[in-house]
């Protein structure tokens, strides 16, 4: 039987690496579990539930998602007459099976029939779905709306809402994107306004929404229409129903199985998610680092198909008396497709289990404040801080790195198979097409360059590099490797501060050079501490360290160069 885990090493290693019982046991510190049918009785019970779950996972992505990818592929699903969506047999298959499975409340705590897994194992599950069907995550991956209520909603409509979550009853949508407002949110004009009595309604259209014809919407409104930024914005759950129309279901390059809607709202009746005015300011962008972290699993995920298709390919493939693989071109490229996924999967693992420290840490300084000493207190407030801050940067580039590291695999690929990855006989194309959303959708890119950016110049890569760099390794090489690193961050910092002092358009000019340099040096970091448990990590962690150096002084020496020719004649290179 197959089986996505289990024939994972890499995945199966991390398992191993971390410590989970650091993360299980701050997970389980005081969660709410209500009347559960089941609760673990010691922290090793906890991390066999997590390896459980996960081979849960694996099993029914290999056996019952994977299989049916291509169909629904070319099939979709169907935008009716009365202005909804039908889902393909084979997704509602794929729902009904991860429902059975009780994998549908990931994240919940099990007061609500949750299962109270940590971000990172979620982030692990969520890469082995996207293996299977890319497109299937962003139904698995909606489960964040469900942690957006837990986290802001009234105890009411947790108590509603969220036991139908963790038992698929219900499936969810987050409806920010507008036909004026993409990447610019502050811009959303949808309107929301109360009767007579207070209750709430919405009026407007909203567009690009993934899942979009789901049982339960979080929608971005402007509740205050005298503000006409981000301060004027709230959060409402609604219901569809007859005054939320599914107009246009868009037809896509790829992920076809995720029906992406355009909806129309007419007076349809909400409720308030927390305070008015702090839809985008608190509740939205909070919403968007989780939905980032899982575009970067997802883009893992069908990376992980594309090499393995590669593999096989140039294993079978014979050309001139030999397989192909056997020419250095194309084991170059597949060889270096495995590495690009272990370090994207190091870097997204590890943003995964920062997440999980900043969210466990603000949940226990919430629940004992009261109980807790000043000293305490203030020692958590800094520890929250911290990990908020690191958080905003490795989250973008986490999905940065993860999303052009899938569409260069994917394309690699095509190229490994030559015409055969052209044509649908391969999966090859399907995949590509599935990839190229990675770098769309939840901030494209250039966004994740502008967000993760701040924490190079202001500091807080530096802060965090330097517990890596102060780590004796204990082996020449990785000592050696180590060193190198140093030297890249030295000569990084002595960039960062030539650009600054060329002015803001060129800081912006070379920030994805910074960023690029920046998450090299990271990923170095984390595949060294990988290798002092891992004779194969080291030889990864050499070729990982050594290729990106050289690439890093490329960037840095563009960035000293101090040349704005493409800004200063844009006019002329774009005619």
């Amino acid at each position: 039987m197959s089986n996505y885990l289990q024939d994972n090493k890499d995945i199966q290693f991390l398992l191993d690496y971390f410590d989970l019982k650091e993360i299980a046991e701050l997970q389980e510190r005081e969660t709410p579990n209500g009347n559960a049918d089941y609760l673990p009785r010691h922290l090793d019970d906890v991390i066999d539930n997590y390896r459980q779950v996960l081979n849960i996972t694996g099993e029914i992505a290999a056996e019952t998602i994977a299989p049916g990818a291509e169909l629904v592929d070319r099939e979709g699903n169907t935008h009716n007459e009365n202005q909804t969506v039908t889902l393909h047999p084979q997704v509602q298959k794929n729902l009904n099976r991860m429902t059975q499975a009780d994998l549908m409340g990931f994240t919940l705590p099990r007061k609500y029939g949750g299962l109270n897994c940590p971000i990172l194992i979620y982030t692990m599950a969520t890469e082995i779905i996207s293996r299977a069907d890319c497109s299937f995550m962003n139904m698995f991956g909606l489960q964040g709306i469900a942690d957006t209520i837990y986290a802001f909603a009234s105890e009411e409509i947790k108590d509603e809402y969220l036991p139908l979550f963790a038992a698929g009853k219900v499936s969810g949508a987050m409806v920010l994107t507008e036909p004026d407002a993409g990447s610019d949110l502050q811009a959303v004009r949808l309107r929301a306004f109360t009767d007579e009595q207070g209750n709430w309604f919405l009026n407007g259209v909203k567009r690009f929404i993934t899942n979009g014809c789901g049982d339960v919407l979080l929608v971005l409104a402007r509740s205050e229409p005298s503000i006409s930024d981000g301060r004027g914005l709230s959060l409402f759950l609604c219901e569809k129903g007859p005054t939320v129309r599914v107009r246009h279901l868009e037809e896509k390059l790829g992920i076809h199985g995720s029906p992406t809607c355009e909806l129309v709202f007419d007076n349809t009746p909400c409720r308030l998610i927390g305070e008015r005015q702090r839809g985008l300011i608190t509740y939205v962008l909070a919403l968007m680092n989780g939905a980032r972290l899982g575009v970067a699993a997802q883009s893992l995920g069908v990376a992980e198909s594309a090499a393995r298709l590669a593999k096989e390919y140039a294993a079978s493939r014979e050309q001139f008396g030999a397989p192909i693989n056997q020419l250095a071109p194309v084991a170059e490229m597949v060889a270096d497709m495995q590495v690009q996924i272990e370090a994207g999967r190091a870097l997204a693992y590890e943003t995964a289990r920062i997440c999980d420290l900043e969210n466990n840490t603000n949940r226990l300084l919430e629940r004992n404040a009261e109980s807790l000493s000043d000293a305490e207190k203030k020692l958590m407030k800094q520890k929250s801080r911290s990990y908020k801050k690191l958080n905003a940067m490795l989250t973008p580039m986490s999905k940065y790195y993860c999303g052009e590291m899938s569409i260069s695999v994917a394309t690699n690929t095509i190229q490994v198979l030559g015409g055969s990855g052209f044509i649908k006989d391969y999966a090859a194309e399907r995949y590509y097409r599935d990839a190229r959303i990675t770098t769309l959708y939840e901030g494209t890119s250039q966004l994740q360059v502008v967000a993760a950016i701040r924490g190079l110049t202001s500091g807080v890569f530096q802060n965090y590099i330097a517990d890596f760099e102060t780590k004796e390794l204990n082996q020449e090489l990785l000592n050696s490797l180590r060193d190198q690193l140093i030297q890249s961050r030295k000569e990084l910092d002595e960039a960062i501060a030539f650009a600054r002092t060329q002015g803001g358009v060129y800081l912006d000019l070379v920030a994805r050079k910074i960023v690029d340099s920046g998450i090299a040096i990271l990923i170095g970091h984390y595949l060294l501490g990988q290798a002092t448990r891992c004779d194969r990590k080291k030889r990864i962690a050499n070729y990982f360290i050594t290729k990106q150096r050289a690439s890093i002084l490329m960037n840095l020496n563009l960035i000293h160069s101090g040349n704005t020719q493409v800004v200063d004649e844009f006019a002329l290179f774009a005619g």
